[in-house]
């Protein structure tokens, strides 16, 4: 072999093209075809050529090749300078000239002129890894190339034809003079094109170089569709099909898939396989799928997700696995069984955690192996687990009869409700039940109840913790739906009394105030359900409530509340917290994986993350999503309880009025002593407003609230605004609204009012309207007629009316043609005053109630010596004494 030959040998070994861009090659090709290069010797290690440039321009190279670096070091002395076209021009002289010094001069050279040449496509891939800085992660991406030859007799050529339309080939002891076919070339070469290919313009080490003609596709999926469904077509026409180790879709049949649970015998966690078999080994996917979350983070997303077609295929190598030839299994797998397994997984971890072939996971994570359904996966183990997520996931579809003995018709989303409490019962754990103010937490609970007492279960007492305030409305509520419930209120100085018979009730009732104080003793009574009502009360796990609550002992753990979030996430920790102790981690693994993420950096993954690992025991209805299943309008007593100074006030206020009354009525008789009557009555209903509306008769010592039912209203509104309902406040008394008022600047919360003293009533109307403002303070007399407030979707009466023709006027401001939103209706009566017993004469003696309050004597009632009884009684558990007859 002479000197050239052997440089030419070199340089067929190395990339060499990869020196150049396209633009140079396709110029120098050009240069190369037009027999421009003449004049080529070597001396030593360096070529010398000259070339003719545009014009009358003749240029002289220097060329160097460096296998080292596989590398080609051409100077030229055209403007250029380096590596330029007139370099390429050279080198592909040289490559098209058949080294003459290796043929033998023995061997005769054999024409052939009428062969028609066979395809062979040589499929290959290059990985290329780079770092991303935004995502602060290394990265890989493929190039994919599809190289083009031509096969006559077995001998292999491409590219374009030399100027004899000819190549050779040495065999055996002849030289093949080959004449190519550039029609028949030319067609399958169009071929690939109607497959979508483009012929490459970019370098790329995916085949070897100078090997064949290189094309390519747009996308992976257009590779993907090729290789399933193109390159057997073409297989099938006789097309020789040559894959390169690593290509990327040379890949592996999917036999079935499985998943297997493992379930650890206290059942508190178990550990899940998902995998696929592939040539009779099975092959655990979660590994390969983690590790590509983790570089593709996205692929959790449910709007990315989401854009995926069920046909859509995703390529996965399995690097532990390997073939027959050593290189790595790859599989196809479609989006359709993907996106379950991919959504489930990102409900079960989160992207930091290590990947292995199996999940270690709390045992109430098997809620969510119900996303799996539908796989035809091949199960093994675990049937109580997907017993468990079955049911979870049909309690709200399964209609539970509501119990034998409870006086009240469920609405639907109730009996959903009650169904997903019976659910959460029997897979012993707890939940949630974050339903808006007004849609009857409380009657879902004492169902709840019913139920497990004639099951036979209540053999222990549940025991509800709630605010004092709510005392007398669970007492009511369980006396008129539950009577059969056994009930006692642990509450007053003398609760102690009944410590030793706790056992004997089905229902006990507390206080957040009073649980840390009774807690040695009710620790020692085990609890078949405990219930916190409102329980935001604990949103802060320090306090003594939140501790105390978490330290007794119970079957079932529920927590109501219609403001589960409030302020932050950690106050959602603490409910789960005292629910399931563990399941969100302790305070500062939340706080990392959560709280952190997605209150300061507002991570959407992670917040998805969390509403599911939340979804199955957080049971959430707002009132618009269940409003056909209200009435258009929903009434609501909010009881209240007198604090201490106000039962003090009342008894005194109301044993002077009832001896005034009955000497009025002693000396006109009952149909002449209305105004009396009326005057005593408006007294007590002022002591239950507040202290302050009776000024006079306010005791001289200090006292702490002036109004229980103020209280009560505030922490209503601050409930009610967080849940975004537009609310419109009546009272008789403008007293109490200035009163209100006050407290409402002094919390910045905003607000519209109209009184007897408001001259432009318009404006506060169209503020509260365009929804600038969302409380709107109203007087009786000053807006009991004449506003159309459709804006609101909430009226409050603070002072009852006790005519219902004057609630109902009042209401209508926002309950009339035109309102598109369910409305509720809350009345604030204070427990075993006036104003629980005008209700109830109220529901009797719509007329009498009228007549009395109102002053109508045209009204259709007479009063009974024994209504006035009533009026006058009384607070419970006050020892006043009757004066007069």
């Amino acid at each position: 072999m002479d000197s050239i030959s052997a440089f030419v040998a070199r340089l067929r070994s190395l990339p060499w093209t990869n020196a150049f861009d396209a633009a140079t090659l396709r110029r120098g090709e050009g240069y190369a075809r037009e027999q421009r290069v003449h004049a080529v010797e070597l001396s030593g290690q360096q070529l010398t050529a000259h070339c003719r440039g545009s014009g009358k321009h003749n240029y002289r190279q220097l060329i160097r090749l460096d296998p080292a670096f596989a590398a080609v070091a051409g100077r030229c002395s055209c403007p250029v300078g380096y590596n330029c076209k007139h370099v390429v021009a050279v080198l592909l002289h040289l490559l098209e000239q058949p080294p003459q010094a290796e043929i033998p001069t023995a061997r005769l050279e054999r024409r052939i002129d009428d062969l028609q040449p066979t395809p062979l496509l040589s499929l290959g891939s290059l990985t290329h890894a780079y770092y991303d800085p935004r995502n602060a992660r290394t990265l890989s991406s493929y190039q994919h190339r599809a190289g083009l030859a031509f096969l006559y007799e077995g001998e292999k050529t491409h590219g374009r034809l030399g100027k004899t339309g000819r190549f050779r080939a040495v065999r055996d002891h002849e030289i093949l003079s080959i004449a190519r076919q550039p029609q028949a070339e030319q067609a399958l070469r169009k071929i690939l094109q109607q497959c979508g290919f483009s012929p490459s313009l970019r370098q790329s080490q995916a085949l070897p170089p100078d090997s064949a003609e290189m094309f390519e596709l747009p996308s992976e999926e257009a590779w993907l569709n090729f290789v399933q469904q193109q390159l057997p077509a073409l297989q099938a026409q006789g097309w020789q099909i040559e894959i390169t180790p690593g290509f990327a879709f040379d890949l592996t049949p999917v036999d079935s898939w499985y998943a297997e649970l493992d379930e650890a015998p206290e059942h508190d966690w178990f550990e899940l396989e998902l995998g696929i078999v592939v040539d009779g080994r099975r092959i655990s996917l979660l590994p390969v799928l983690l590790r590509l979350i983790q570089r593709t983070p996205e692929l959790l997303s449910a709007q990315s997700l989401a854009k995926r077609a069920d046909s859509e295929m995703l390529r996965l190598q399995l690097d532990a696995q390997r073939s027959t030839d050593g290189q790595p299994l790859q599989v196809l797998l479609p989006f359709g069984r993907l996106k379950p397994v991919l959504s489930t997984l990102g409900e079960l971890y989160l992207p930091d955690q290590p990947a292995s072939a199996s999940l270690r996971l709390a045992a109430p994570d098997a809620a969510r192996l119900q996303g799996l359904d539908g796989l035809e996966l091949h199960w093994q183990g675990g049937e109580r687990l997907r017993e468990f997520a079955h049911k979870l996931r049909d309690c709200q579809h399964t209609v539970v009869a509501p119990p034998l003995g409870l006086n009240a018709e469920l609405r639907p989303y109730q009996l959903d409700g009650l169904s997903w409490m019976q659910t959460l019962r029997e897979l012993e754990t707890g939940g949630v039940l974050g339903d808006d103010m007004g849609l009857g937490k409380t009657l879902q609970s004492l169902a709840h109840l019913l139920t497990e007492k004639r099951a036979g279960r209540l053999d222990r007492p549940a025991l509800a913790v709630m605010p004092t305030s709510l005392i007398p409305n669970w007492q009511d509520e369980a006396a008129r739906f539950t009577p059969a419930l056994r009930v006692l209120a642990l509450h007053g100085p003398q609760r102690q009394q009944n410590f030793p018979h706790l056992a004997d009730y089905d229902l006990l009732l507390t206080t957040y105030a009073l649980l840390p104080r009774d807690l040695e003793r009710l620790r020692q009574q085990p609890l078949h359900v405990l219930i916190l009502d409102e329980a935001q009360y604990i949103k802060n796990p320090t306090s003594k409530a939140a501790q105390a609550a978490r330290q007794l002992e119970a079957r079932q753990r529920l927590c109501l509340t219609g403001t589960p979030l409030e302020n932050h996430l950690g106050e959602l920790w603490s409910l789960f917290h005292f629910l399931m102790p563990g399941w969100l981690g302790d305070n500062k693994q939340f706080n990392r994986d959560y709280r952190t993420p997605i209150e300061k950096h507002g991570d959407p993954a992670r917040l998805a993350h969390l509403n599911a690992r939340l979804k199955p025991f957080l049971l959430r209805r707002k009132k618009e999503e269940v409003a056909k299943e209200l009435p258009a309008k929903s009434e609501i007593v909010h009881w209240v309880e007198l604090n201490e100074a106000q039962r003090d006030l009342y008894e005194t206020v109301r044993l002077a009025m009832d001896r005034k009354v009955r000497e009025e009525i002693e000396r006109k008789g009952l149909g002449r002593s209305q105004i009396v009557i009326l005057e005593a009555l408006l007294k007590l209903r002022q002591v239950c407003c507040d202290l302050r509306l009776v000024k006079s008769e306010m005791p001289g010592r200090k006292i702490g609230s002036h109004s229980s039912k103020l209280d009560s209203l505030l922490e209503m509104l601050a409930e009610l605004l967080e849940e975004g309902r537009r609310v419109l406040l009546f009272s008789q008394f403008t007293s109490m609204l200035a009163l209100i008022e006050e407290e409402l600047q002094h919390r910045e919360l905003p607000y519209v009012q109209i009184t007897g003293a408001t001259r432009d009533r318009r404006t506060p109307v169209r503020r509260f309207q365009n929804g600038e403002v969302p409380l709107f303070l109203i007087s009786l007399k000053a807006g009991g007629t004449g506003l159309n407030l459709t804006a609101a979707d909430t009226v409050i009466h603070f002072d009852p009316w006790w005519n219902p023709a004057a609630e109902n006027q009042a209401t209508d401001r926002a309950y009339r043609i035109g309102q598109d939103k369910p409305v509720f209706v809350y009345k604030l009566i204070a427990r075993g005053t006036v104003e629980e017993k005008i209700q109830q004469l109220q529901q009797r003696k719509a007329a009498l109630a009228a007549g009395v309050l109102e002053g109508d004597e045209k009204a259709d009632w007479q009063i009974q010596p024994e209504d006035i009884d009533a009026l006058f009684a009384p607070l419970p558990g006050a020892s006043g004494k009757r004066t007069g007859r």
